[in-house]
């Protein structure tokens, strides 16, 4: 599966986990919870 740009640069923010979720790939982040990203 391609992985979009937002979603590399978001997981190289510290804290980033990426998950995947019901097919779905997601960036969350414990420390910022701003910073979140969601792919398919």
């Amino acid at each position: 599966m391609k992985v979009r740009n937002s979603l590399r640069s978001l997981k190289d923010q510290p804290g980033s986990q990426v998950v995947r979720r019901r097919g779905r790939t997601y960036v969350i982040n414990k420390r910022n919870p701003r910073l979140k990203a969601r792919q398919g």
